[in-house]
């Protein structure tokens, strides 16, 4: 997932440097939901984790 964010913001960037502001707009969005959504996974999967504990 944290590919699809850089993918994003490297098209983000070069759009930025070349003048197309609708495109770069658009995939700094998608970078920016794609990066909290995994954030948001990352953080449930740790506490899960710190809740099952460990087995004996």
């Amino acid at each position: 997932m944290l590919s699809w964010v850089l993918t994003f913001l490297i098209v983000a960037i070069i759009a930025g440097v070349l003048g197309f502001t609708g495109i770069a707009v658009a995939a700094a969005e998608i970078a920016r939901v794609i990066f909290f959504i995994f954030i948001i996974l990352f953080i449930v999967s740790l506490i899960m984790h710190l809740l099952k504990g460990r087995s004996p």
